[in-house]
């Protein structure tokens, strides 16, 4: 694992609540270090969250899958005497590029009678169409997939601040951002004991894929449950990219990823590898059988 502590630090910061952030260049490039979340949920025995883990895998996943994502490695920074694992994101906005999140392209919408942090379903879809930066349909489908991927990693979090566009303060030319903001996804609280009672109870298992974690995007003022979603929306745009998505899925690919991370125990490989075996089972394939019924398509092959 990569020890980032003696690298070059650059003066530039990053706003966001999820951790502590620096910037540095390692191997002629600018990297955002992310430092993991303190727990402070009493149910634990972590003293940070496996954000980082979180971060690096579902952000590979995301690429595997062909939705462009932050190219991510973990590595470690010596803070004080503790030696802290971090996740390092490769910066995408040099070139003259300036991040722009949702939030703030949603507040152009004029006509729209709601702010820009507002995460109603109908209201991020109202904006996705008349917002002007690039093409409506290239953006309803980036979001779509987005969704499908955050559900199978079981992402709570995914704001209208943490994606967005890359706009080129030069030329004016914006393009659809990667995906970032991972580290909430895999449920980077639980501790091994945590981890093990999920793997050997099936109510525990339950409770974590049909009940939480949730998406943060809203309908009728209640958080989306992936599951029930995903299994009986008429939205065109996401029964599609469900077809799209889960047939790209490859769990022996995802799995060998898993098993080659450095600085992971064995229970949480082997964890990761089962919560993503069930969260594809369980929610993906059923949502995909369900989108391949509106149109009358073939069953999922395993």
């Amino acid at each position: 694992m990569i020890d980032f502590t003696n690298c070059k630090l650059l003066y530039k910061a990053y706003s966001g609540a999820n951790g502590k952030k620096i910037s540095i260049e390692y191997e002629g490039q600018q990297y955002m270090l992310k430092f993991p979340l303190r727990v402070k949920n009493m149910a634990t025995q972590l003293s940070y969250s496996n954000s980082c883990y979180s971060e690096h895998i579902g952000s590979s996943i995301f690429n595997m899958l062909g939705v462009q994502a932050q190219e991510t490695i973990l590595g470690t920074y010596l803070v004080g005497d503790k030696t802290r694992l971090v996740c390092a994101c490769l910066d995408f906005t040099g070139d003259n590029k300036h991040f722009y999140d949702f939030c703030a392209i949603k507040n152009t919408v004029l006509d729209s009678t709601t702010s820009g942090t507002s995460t109603d379903l109908y209201d991020i879809i109202d904006t996705i169409e008349k917002q002007k930066y690039v093409d409506p349909i290239c953006l309803s489908e980036h979001f779509w997939n987005m969704f499908v991927v955050d559900a199978f990693l079981g992402n709570f979090d995914r704001h209208n601040c943490n994606w967005g566009f890359l706009i080129d303060e030069k030329t004016g030319e914006t393009t659809i951002a990667p995906v970032i903001d991972c580290g909430s996804c895999l449920l980077s609280q639980a501790d091994e004991r945590i981890m093990t009672k999920i793997m050997t109870n099936e109510d525990e298992l339950n409770a974590r894929i049909f009940t939480f974690p949730t998406s943060a995007i809203k309908q009728n003022g209640r958080k989306l449950n992936y599951y029930d979603f995903l299994t009986s929306t008429e939205i065109i745009d996401c029964l599609n990219a469900v077809n799209r998505i889960v047939p790209r899925i490859d769990l022996g690919q995802i799995n060998e990823f898993i098993d080659n991370i450095d600085g992971t125990s064995s229970p949480q490989k082997e964890f990761y590898k089962y919560y993503l075996n069930a969260r594809y089972d369980n929610i993906l394939v059923p949502a995909y059988e369900f989108a391949k019924a509106q149109d009358r398509g073939p069953s999922l092959g395993r």
